[in-house]
């Protein structure tokens, strides 16, 4: 067993998991209509992101709601739904890829926005779309090594910006069917908010045991998608690729030979049809093991997987297996099992 990159924890607990939705509907009926002039200057054909993706529907924020802001409401909510003081949060933990500024941290924003003690630590902590998933094994470390009670992550995406920039591209400057898929990954993307409140297993009745995990790098592939918000540039066929064979690789070293098979749920970072069907193959999962999310809401980055875990809880039981599966442009993968 590669000993940096197994873990597992002694008494650690997922209190609640909570979603924040954004309240605008776009279809992607809706976005095809806004490139029109694309299309009809390129001969390009609409319904792409239907066909290939499997998106129809995404979401997006009023305008005047910051990314903080969504965060902030996520984290409002996991502890309203926690049942704890405020006062017992030892470390929070903003996850966001969506930033307006490169400093002061997001996290100073929403500690504040939340009334957290002037004892909780706070930061940022960004991997592309493997963010949450870092963080709740930094805080499960945490809180087993008795620095912290309790630790709340949140995440809090926007994509506005994004699509209005990647769409007037597109129709002032695109010339064909390529600058389309150089730009699709962005025009999956969602926006959302999410957030997580952990603590000791033992102490909180009915909270989700969080037993082991791995971590894997391929970051030979850090060009194969590069994003602000201004845009962002995929080379799809290429990231699918990679991404895919890097679940493939963790999953058969990460236990020393056991079997990640066989669980009652498989959080996948939900990305698009394509890469679902990719994972579900190489992974050998069955296909209703793997909750869906993104066809109705996007890919909401690092925020998608405790989205997802959130949208299904109610549908399992106690004692289930919750495989969450995150995998982060760059290439990083991190994997987490919860008994719930």
């Amino acid at each position: 067993m590669i000993q940096n990159a197994n873990f597992s924890f002694d008494d650690v607990g997922v209190v609640t998991v909570q979603l924040h939705e954004a309240p605008i509907v776009v279809t992607s009926d809706e976005v095809d209509a806004r490139l029109a002039p694309f299309y009809e200057r390129t001969e390009g054909k609409a319904g792409l992101l239907e066909s290939l993706a499997g998106i129809r529907e995404r979401r997006q924020w009023p305008e005047g709601v910051s990314f903080t802001d969504a965060a902030a409401a996520a984290g409002e909510k996991a502890i309203a739904a926690s049942g704890i003081d405020r006062s017992a949060i030892g470390l929070m933990v903003d996850t966001s890829v969506c930033r307006a500024r490169l400093e002061p941290s997001s996290a100073v924003t929403v500690h504040d926005a939340l009334g957290l003690p002037t004892t909780c630590l706070n930061f940022d902590l960004s991997n592309a779309c493997l963010g949450f998933v870092n963080a709740m094994h930094l805080a499960g470390v945490m809180i087993d090594s008795g620095q912290i009670d309790y630790a709340l992550i949140v995440d809090g995406e926007g994509t506005n910006q994004v699509y209005d920039n990647t769409i007037n591209y597109l129709n002032e400057h695109g010339t064909g069917i390529e600058d389309i898929f150089a730009n699709f990954a962005t025009l999956t993307l969602g926006s959302g908010a999410a957030a997580m409140v952990l603590g000791r297993h033992s102490t909180n009745p009915g909270s989700h045991q969080m037993m082991k995990g791995f971590f894997r790098a391929a970051t030979q592939h850090h060009e194969l998608c590069v994003g602000s918000l201004e845009g962002m540039t995929t080379d799809t066929k290429a990231l699918l690729d990679a991404g895919t064979e890097l679940a493939k690789l963790a999953w058969d070293d990460a236990g020393a030979g056991e079997s990640w098979g066989g669980r009652d749920r498989y959080i996948l970072h939900p990305i698009s049809e394509v890469h679902t069907n990719a994972n579900l193959d190489v992974l050998n999962l069955e296909a209703e093991t793997v909750p869906k999310t993104f066809p109705f809401y996007g890919n909401i980055g690092p925020a998608a997987i405790p989205i997802t875990l959130a949208h299904v809880q109610d549908t399992l039981a106690v004692g289930d297996s919750v495989v969450c599966m995150g995998i982060g442009s760059g290439l990083n993968a991190g994997v987490i099992e919860l008994r719930w």
